[in-house]
């Protein structure tokens, strides 16, 4: 005679199995291959047709598998601007049971992301917000929370602010991220033979100030790519790097020339928060 107890178990086991939700499946699913998740997401239909086309040039699929993001990750973007990334990133922590942290200057750099989670809250709804840097006042991405950090051509930003206000950026950065967490940059390259001078104003930033800057903060570089590298870019203009597309500053002067170089030359850095 077969045990009745273990007949019993057996049976609360594939009921269990069978009650589990669907989105548990697949966020087990999206976890298990974290790189067709990540390209599921960049072909999300949510995404706006615009930044669809910018592709070719920002290499979202590559960049993100580079950083290693997964999609159960608990994820922070730093100043979103229109949530190019955003469009990507929501998806992809939607459908692996992750957590999506946008943070930016409170209120005016969240207002586009809040314009998508009241168009969309089916996609953006859970978008947590918070602000970057923070002053101690309104909500922050807590201390030793995140697995991933990711900023996107934005350290020139901090840079504007002056050298202090980076250094503090990237200290808060250091902050919310667990110990063995990934920072991953993407930023307009500057080459090292320029006037760094150029820093303060053309939107390029070196290689070695970018890692100078992480490093005084603690972390470790750990990798690089030229995933967005674009050797047609000579990095001179008038204009800054916002003379090329997608901002074409010029407008139609020259349009078809910056056309063909396309969007900036740029480095794409990896570093990491050390475990001990």
């Amino acid at each position: 005679m077969r045990d009745f107890r273990a007949v019993a178990s057996a049976a609360l086991i594939v009921v269990a199995a069978c009650s589990a939700p669907a989105h548990n499946a697949a966020a087990s699913e999206a976890a298990a291959r974290p790189g067709d998740a990540i390209a599921t997401a960049v072909a999300a239909p949510t995404r706006t047709p615009a930044n669809v086309a910018r592709d070719p040039y920002r290499h979202p699929t590559e960049t993100l598998a580079f950083f290693g993001v997964k999609p159960g990750d608990t994820v922070v973007e730093l100043w979103p601007g229109g949530g190019w990334y955003t469009e990507i990133l929501a998806p992809l922590a939607k459908a692996g049971g992750g957590t999506l942290y946008v943070a930016a200057p409170w209120e005016k750099g969240l207002n586009r992301v809040k314009a998508k989670q009241e168009s969309d809250a089916g996609t953006y709804g859970a978008v947590k917000l918070a602000e970057f840097p923070n002053g101690g006042t309104n909500p922050k991405v807590a201390d030793g929370s995140a697995d991933v950090v990711l900023t996107f051509r934005n350290v020139h930003n901090w840079r504007f602010d002056g050298a202090d206000n980076t250094a503090n950026a990237f200290k808060q950065i250091f902050a919310m991220l667990k110990p063995g967490g990934v920072l991953g940059v993407e930023e307009h390259r500057l080459p090292e033979a320029m006037d760094s001078a150029l820093e303060e104003k053309s939107g390029y930033m070196k290689r070695s100030s970018v890692i100078a800057f992480a490093e005084a903060a603690g972390f470790k570089l750990v990798g690089e790519s030229d995933i967005n590298a674009n050797p047609k870019d000579t990095h001179d203009y008038p204009g800054g790097v916002w003379t090329l597309p997608p901002s074409l500053r010029e407008g139609d002067k020259d349009r078809e020339k910056y056309l063909a170089i396309g969007e900036s030359d740029r480095m794409t850095l990896k570093f990491v928060k050390p475990a001990s």
